[in-house]
């Protein structure tokens, strides 16, 4: 019987094969590339904030509860999978100043920023990036504040959509806020599309 196989195929293969693994191993090693100084970006966060507690919101690779942080608000499952690029740090602010240092110290040391709000990131944007990068989770920053008289609110970036809309039904029968029906989705994402 004669094979359909031409004799180049075994060749165009193993070819192809080399390419994938150099190209999945540049990758890996472009994601998992510790941060040169990371002694020096978590000194430069404190030294630029204005609250003195942000080493309680610094999560590295090393940190415990760095997992659980990291995959609390993926909603799409195939962005938590081993393979994909971690950030190297996760910084979940408490307060403008630290996203103010985090902004100025990842800049500072070369990390591309990712933000998330609610995780609701069909396409990964807010958690994985291809080059070393940082997360700042802005889940702490969920402050909400109504004024029916007035009808105006000042909703921060973490807050869901369901806080909003539970705050709004505090305050008002007749208000409301034109948004979605999962209330997991983060404002910051909502508004901000």
């Amino acid at each position: 019987m004669k094979s359909h196989f031409s004799p180049i195929f075994p060749f165009v293969f193993a070819l192809l094969l080399s390419y994938h693994i150099r190209v999945t191993s540049a990758d890996f090693h472009a994601t998992s590339a510790p941060v040169a100084d990371l002694e020096s970006l978590i000194q430069c966060l404190s030294m630029h904030s204005d609250n003195s507690s942000i080493s309680k919101v610094i999560y590295t690779q090393i940190n415990s509860s760095y997992s659980s942080v990291l995959n609390f608000s993926i909603q799409n499952l195939r962005f938590s999978t081993p393979n994909t690029p971690k950030p190297q740090v996760i910084i979940t602010p408490l307060d403008v100043s630290q996203v103010q240092a985090a902004i100025k110290c990842s800049k500072k040391h070369g990390l591309q920023i990712r933000v998330r709000s609610g995780g609701h990131d069909f396409e990964g944007l807010s958690y994985v990036s291809h080059v070393p990068f940082v997360v700042i989770d802005l889940l702490n920053l969920s402050e909400i504040s109504l004024d029916a008289a007035e009808q105006t609110a000042w909703v921060q970036a973490g807050a869901t959509l369901g806080q909003l809309y539970y705050r709004i039904a505090e305050k008002s029968k007749n208000l409301g806020f034109p948004g979605g029906l999962c209330p997991t989705v983060g404002v910051g994402g909502h508004i901000s599309g």
